[in-house]
């Protein structure tokens, strides 16, 4: 368990991520590579509300991108898949759940990354409670 004597910056929390990804197993990380992986302090206004959140502190995590599960080869090129982690949320969860910060970085990553392959919320919720 990682110790901060001050709240931990964006690049403590790239560094998480980029440790918890490297963890993945080398044939789903292989699947994923061309995706961005970055973090942010806190996602906008907008971005939450198209996504249905009162606040943008409810957001831990978003991907963007077509799912694996509906990509073709025929697709034209569009924007490159990206994973981005909120930092602000994920503290206040911290915070709140006294859970451990690198285990919440990674399990945000892993749910991304789930949406990623194609996975809806309900399916995630799901597999977490099995």
């Amino acid at each position: 368990m990682t110790r901060f004597h001050h709240p931990p910056t964006l690049e403590d929390i790239v560094e998480m991520a980029e440790q918890a990804f490297s963890a993945i197993p080398k044939e789903l990380r292989d699947l994923v590579r061309g995706a961005a992986i970055v973090v942010e302090e806190v996602a906008d206004d907008e971005t939450a509300a198209e996504l249905g959140f009162e606040s943008p502190w409810a957001l831990t995590g978003l991907y963007r991108g077509v799912p694996m599960t509906q990509k073709s080869v025929f697709d034209a090129p569009g924007e490159p898949d990206s994973i981005t982690l909120y930092r602000e949320p994920i503290l206040l969860e911290w915070v709140e759940t006294g859970e451990d910060l690198f285990r919440l970085v990674r399990n945000v990553l892993i749910h991304e990354i789930a949406h990623h392959f194609g996975f809806s919320d309900d399916d995630i919720d799901r597999l977490e409670s099995e």
